[in-house]
């Protein structure tokens, strides 16, 4: 959420800013500064009519001055009716605004987004003169994923890992749980559900409630673990001396992914349910950048260490969350489907989602500030698993295991 103070002082500012990822017609400023106008001054009507009824209580109570201070009751009774309206209004509006887009963040979507690092080279399987597989044929020949029972159990949109399979995606968990141990950061399994209030504070509320799944009891499955690393601190005020904190959690993630799949979008390369490593940290301002430049190197260096052919991206402003500032986009290569697909997205929110949640720290002065927050996938699994298969795949049909991967699955070669 976008402070309103920072609307009032600098209007033009953030109109150019949201401009960046919204059109003209999609927000208005004006409106939400003549809301807060209207709150501030129903404040003030309340407040003196409160001082005035404080004043007339240390006089004698007579039948007149008894009946006058029940008519100010009356009145500041309907001014708070009021004003609890125009603050549940005034706080839609600023629920609805996106983020700010950081200052190098360029405007417009996907044709905007920045290369800024390739790694490794495209795979040349004209060397061994066969025709490559897609991950689903590789998947089904070598008994790692059934799609077909998966289909059969909960519909389209997922599948079962098998076997080997099965084993290959917890070697790729566990992989990323021993780097992100060795770099000290906290281990967290929180709850897959949550409530509306935790949605609302990480930005899925209210403009993408229909991408979540809902349970009958009003809480929704996490579509993402950020969910919930976000709100285990909600509500809290962090010492400075506890900052930055950085924690990773494991979940599987529940998308509804509404609308209709494109046709390359086979196999695990999108789906309803995937797993994730999620990296979090709740930091102090003047570290959100420095932070966030780690957050994008720990998933490079957990790519380069699966020796697979990736690049890192600056999103432009559309192409991004709405709740988030800036974001850098870790993509893997998939030879058959010739482009790259994501499978970690680094993210500084600033303090939009501590705004949101309330969360905040009391720095060395004693004076309480919101904390900034910042995310990114460490790593994401079911683009992974296909990137793995593809890349490695050799003439025979078989597949060779990343070295880092080795140790967890006793195996160098799936065949």
């Amino acid at each position: 959420m976008l402070d309103i103070n920072k609307i009032r002082n600098n209007k033009n500012e953030i109109e150019q800013a949201l401009l960046k990822r919204l059109k003209s017609d999609d927000f208005n400023l004006d409106e939400i500064i003549s809301l807060d106008d209207a709150r501030r001054e129903l404040i003030k009507k309340c407040d003196d009519l409160k001082s005035q009824r404080n004043q007339v209580s240390k006089s004698k109570p007579t039948p007149e001055v008894i009946a006058a201070m029940k008519k100010v009751g009356q009145e500041i009774k309907e001014l708070d009716d009021q004003l609890a309206k125009v603050n549940l209004e005034l706080q839609e509006k600023l629920s609805a605004l996106p983020n700010l887009p950081a200052s190098d963040v360029v405007a417009g979507g996907k044709e905007n987004n920045q290369v800024l690092k390739v790694f490794g080279k495209k795979p040349n399987f004209s060397v061994g003169k066969f025709l490559i597989k897609d991950h689903v044929e590789l998947a089904t020949s070598l008994g790692l994923i059934d799609y077909e029972r998966a289909v059969k159990m909960s519909g389209s949109g997922f599948w079962a890992y098998t076997g080997v399979g099965a084993v290959l995606e917890w070697a790729l968990l566990n992989y990323f749980i021993d780097f992100h141990r060795q770099n000290k950061y906290e281990f967290l399994l929180l709850p897959f559900l949550l409530t509306e209030q935790s949605a609302f504070t990480s930005g899925h509320l209210p403009k993408f409630r229909d991408d979540l799944f809902w349970t009958q009891d009003k809480l929704c499955l996490d579509a993402t673990s950020e969910m919930m690393l976000l709100n285990y601190h909600r509500e809290e005020i962090f010492q400075e001396k506890d900052l930055p904190k950085k924690y990773f959690s494991f979940s599987t993630c529940f998308r509804r992914e509404a609308g209709s799949y494109r046709t390359e979008e086979r196999g695990m390369v999108r789906g309803h349910q995937f797993n994730k490593i999620e990296m979090f940290a709740f930091a102090k301002p003047d570290e959100s950048t420095k932070i966030f430049d780690e957050l994008v190197t720990n998933a490079e260096k957990l790519m380069a260490g699966l020796d697979l052919h990736f690049q890192t991206v600056k999103l432009a402003a559309e192409d991004a969350s709405s709740a988030m500032a800036k974001t850098v986009d870790i993509e893997v290569w998939l030879p058959s489907m010739n482009l790259f697909k994501e499978v970690s997205s680094v993210s500084q929110a600033m303090d939009y989602q501590a705004r949101r949640g309330n969360i905040r720290y009391k720095n060395l002065a004693g004076k309480t500030e919101f904390v900034h927050t910042l995310n990114g996938s460490g790593l994401a699994t079911s683009r992974l698993l296909p990137a793995i298969l593809e890349q490695n795949q050799q003439a025979d049909g078989s597949v060779k295991v990343p070295k880092v991967l080795q140790k967890y699955l006793g195996l160098k070669v799936i065949k």
